[in-house]
C-alpha cells in the first residue's frame, strides 16, 4: 500500500505518520494490496480532523473523524473504514451469487484503477450570483448501476451519489430518502 500525508494547520511529523501507517496496516487484508490511501489531518482551532479517501476501481472509500486527540481520531477512523470494507465486500459477494456477469468483475472490483478518478479542487472561494462555491470536485463517472451506485454512496457516507448508468448509458442520481430507502433520478429529454 501506499500513502499519502497532507496536513492543513498541522505539520504531520515522522511520529504520526508512522502510528497511522501501523494503524490503517491492519486493514491490509482488506485492501488490494498496490492500494492508493489518501489521508489528510486538519487542526481547526482546539479540534484535530482525519480525513481518509481510499480510491478502489470501481468506487471510492471513504471516513472522516474528529476529535480533540488526533491520535484517537486515527483508531475510530480504522474502526470506520474496517466496518465499511467488511459490508461492502459481503455487498460484492452477494450480488456475484446472484448475477453471473457480475462474478467476472468481482476480483477487479479492489484492485486500483488507472488513475484514482478522484479530484478535489480546493480554489479560493468562487462568488457567482451572490452564491459562494467553497468547494469544486471532479470524479470520473463509471457505468454501473443503480444497486452499486448505492453502495458506493454509503461507503462515502453522502445522502447523493451521480453515477453513469450502465444500461441507459445516461447520468443518474441515487439518493437517501427519509424512511430509509433510496431514490433514483433519472433524466427525461
Amino acid at each position: 500500500m501506499r500513502y499519502s500525508f497532507t496536513g492543513k494547520g498541522i505539520t504531520v511529523g515522522d511520529a504520526l505518520k508512522q502510528k497511522t501507517i501501523d494503524k490503517i496496516g491492519r486493514l491490509e487484508r482488506l485492501l488490494p494490496e498496490d492500494a492508493e490511501i489518501f489521508i489528510t489531518f486538519t487542526n481547526i482551532k482546539n479540534e484535530n480532523k482525519i480525513e481518509v479517501t481510499v480510491p478502489l476501481s470501481r468506487g471510492i472509500l471513504r471516513a472522516e473523524e474528529r476529535d480533540i486527540d488526533m491520535h484517537v481520531a486515527i483508531d475510530k477512523i480504522v474502526d470506520i473504514l474496517e466496518k465499511q470494507l467488511v459490508k461492502y465486500k459481503g455487498r460484492m459477494n452477494r450480488k456475484a451469487k446472484r448475477e453471473p456477469d457480475f462474478k467476472a468483475g468481482l476480483n477487479a472490483y479492489f484492485t486500483m484503477a488507472e488513475s484514482a478518478g478522484y479530484e478535489e479542487d480546493l480554489e479560493e472561494e468562487e462568488v457567482k450570483d451572490g452564491i459562494i462555491i467553497k468547494r469544486s470536485k471532479k470524479f470520473a463517472l463509471k457505468p454501473m448501476d443503480a444497486e452499486e451506485a448505492v453502495m458506493n454512496m454509503e461507503l462515502l457516507g453522502h445522502s447523493f451519489f451521480v453515477f453513469r448508468n450502465a444500461q441507459t448509458d445516461e447520468v443518474n442520481v441515487v439518493y437517501k430518502r427519509n424512511e430509509s430507502s433510496y431514490g433514483l433520478i433519472e433524466p427525461e429529454y
